[in-house]
């Protein structure tokens, strides 16, 4: 769906959503049992979110008649009041980011073109192993003794397999290469020795703009905000022995770096002392490093700016083979996250807002709300020498960070993380994907300032999608001066259908864009959340619009528990837990085991797992609505 079909929508949400109350009530009501069709499953979150609109007006509208009443009576402070509440209650009734007004718009609609060796998939690696820091006062988050390199390199084994499909890193990496090079027109052909590859990392906070660099420019040592977030180096020296160990890259073939920063000691010293011969990219090029220098390939801006400085890519960018693009999963003040489309904005040595060239903060999220823009990532994503070279997208999710507020990394509240580190790895080879992924879990972030919710953050990625026809009307051509030959489209997007299972098309099988693959402990199960195979028993859920009532179809005698969730996917308690006989039930879901109060109104989720003597299993999920 296209972001100008979304506001169509919007504007046609009060008569989809009386239509929806509407027929949920004249077809359920006479026969309850028919709250279990297609039809009724499409139309009761718009009917539950329309009651909630109703609700929104209805407030807003009782308070502003009462601040009227007391102006008239010439009660100011008390007529402020009346008016400040209508804003708050419409407010909060009114705005749901993720509601399922929201999810029916998007659930099933993937747009663009997925891209990858198993299109559209993105691998998210999650294990709490990987960290141990308790914070400041305890060292360093990026010490060995805080991250563990072993538990790191086992992550980065298991994503690349998962992301290949394959049962060996070696056969999962020559997938990869070879994906990429019948991609583009190198025939079906894995990596050739001599050909060189560049890992751009973020190291933004020891940018070469004074007020970022936490570096000493003399010494290299970390002397400003030491914890604060860069790529850590255990994720790259985990990408490097794969490279150098397993697919056979000569150590002088690889360059590592962010062009615009230094590399702090901190970060450089257990790579360099394990890969000596590697290249490790550097602002100012002391102390071992290697300097940066501009090369002769520009790169045009599709806005098509002029009387600017002419940009052009890093030398060893223009000579690379391939690029792997190693990002960190920070939320951006700017643009809501900053991952791996934003980590180009360091790969051309100079800062995004150097006097005389074209300022790059002009076209992102904060200073350009309007949806269907320009964007200046789309650029990066697509030019031949940047994007156009990228054959791995990885997110380094050890740890998370506000990249605007933040001095140390904060921990998650909701599952998987339950109060710790976000100890995750993300790969893909579909570069709007995987960021897809991450902005949809940056929704469950307790972090205050919620960046990653401001209007139009994820606008870029919707013009990446259909960057050969983007809902901003742009001729995205970052490889020539005039617009020559437009981007073809860089990837899928989409959002997942609830918080709580987390599944895209491709995992519901209802359409080709993402397929979320999630790798959990130290195991090496690997679950994908797709359908149950032949013969599988088969577990069915779905709420009773109205009610507060879930029904339940148990196969067979076991363990199971229903857990209940906010709209967020915090988890709020069980509503059942323990035995159960094959059956069908009705469960009311308005009260939940050790909470003395009913739930609030409000837009819930509710996930099913099969327990037992076993891993608990989620074999279905619902969304309810409770008034």
């Amino acid at each position: 769906m296209t972001r100008k079909g979304a506001r169509y929508l919007k504007l046609l949400f009060p008569f989809l959503g009386l239509g929806s109350l509407v027929w949920v009530l004249v077809r359920v009501i006479p026969k309850p049992s028919r709250a279990a069709y297609p039809c009724m499953r499409v139309a009761a979150p718009m009917a539950s979110t329309f009651i909630l609109w109703l609700l929104g007006l209805g407030s807003s509208f009782l308070f502003l008649k009462k601040a009227r009443a007391r102006i008239l009576q010439s009660r100011y402070f008390i007529a402020a009041a009346c008016i400040a509440a209508a804003g708050i209650t419409g407010g909060i009734l009114l705005s749901s980011p993720h509601s399922p007004a929201f999810a029916a718009l998007k659930l099933d609609s993937p747009i663009g073109e997925a891209k990858g060796a198993n299109p559209g998939r993105v691998v998210w690696v999650h294990d709490s192993n990987a960290t141990n820091w308790a914070g400041l006062g305890d060292g360093h988050w990026w010490e060995s003794n805080h991250t563990n390199q072993a538990v790191v390199d086992q992550m980065m084994s298991r994503a690349v397999r998962a992301l290949g499909g394959m049962s060996s890193d070696a056969a999962a990496w020559d997938t990869l290469f070879r994906y990429y090079n019948a991609s583009h027109g190198r025939g079906i052909i894995g990596y050739t020795a001599g050909e060189k590859i560049v890992i751009k990392t973020n190291f933004a906070l020891s940018n070469h703009y004074p007020p970022y660099c936490g570096m000493d420019t003399n010494t290299y040592f970390l002397n400003r905000h030491i914890d604060i977030l860069n790529t850590s180096p255990q994720v790259i020296r985990a990408l490097l022995r794969q490279l150098v160990n397993v697919v056979g890259v000569n150590e002088v073939d690889i360059s590592v770096g962010d062009p615009s920063c230094y590399y702090p000691n901190e970060y450089y010293d257990t790579c360099h002392a394990e890969f000596p011969n590697v290249q490790y990219l550097d602002y100012g090029g002391n102390l071992g490093r290697t300097k940066v220098e501009f090369s002769t390939v520009p790169v045009y801006w599709s806005c098509r700016p002029t009387g600017v400085t002419q940009d052009y890519v890093p030398r060893h960018f223009a000579e690379a083979t391939y690029l792997i693009n190693c990002a960190v999963m920070k939320s951006h003040a700017g643009n809501g996250a900053t991952l791996c489309a934003k980590n180009h904005y360091g790969s051309l040595i100079r800062i995004p807002i150097d006097s005389g060239y074209y300022d790059l903060h002009q076209s992102l999220a904060l200073f350009t709300s309007q949806a269907g823009s320009y964007r200046a990532v789309v650029d990066l994503m697509g030019h031949r020498c940047l994007g156009g070279k990228t054959m791995l997208y990885l997110v380094d999710g050890l740890y998370e960070q506000n990249h605007n507020l933040d001095t140390v990394p904060h921990k998650w509240s909701v599952a998987p993380f339950n109060g710790d580190w976000t100890s995750s790895l993300f790969a893909s080879q579909d570069p709007v994907a995987i960021e897809c992924v991450l902005y949809d879990l940056f929704q469950l972030d307790d972090d205050t300032a919620q960046y990653p919710k401001m209007p139009s953050g994820e606008d870029y990625l919707i013009e990446a999608s259909q960057a050969d026809n983007p809902p901003s009307g742009t001729f995205y051509d970052p490889n020539h001066e005039t617009a020559t030959e437009r981007l073809s489209s860089l990837g899928t997007f989409e959002h997942w259908n609830n918080p709580v299972d987390r599944k895209y098309s491709r995992n519901l099988g209802t359409g080709n864009g993402i397929e979320l693959v999630f790798i959990d402990g130290s195991t090496s199960s690997i679950r994908s959340s797709g359908r149950p195979a032949a013969g599988q028993p088969v577990y069915a859920m779905h709420a009773l619009p109205v009610s507060g009532c879930v029904e339940l179809s148990i196969p067979r005698n076991g363990e199971v528990l229903l857990a209940l969730f906010d709209s967020r996917g915090r988890l709020l308690g069980a509503v059942l837990d323990g035995y159960m006989a094959a059956g069908s039930y009705r469960v009311d879901v308005k009260s939940i085991a050790g909470r003395p109060a009913a739930l609030p109104a409000g837009v819930y989720f509710l996930a099913l797992y099969r327990t037992g003597n076993r891993t608990p299993e989620m074999v279905g999920s619902c969304t309810a609505a409770l008034f």
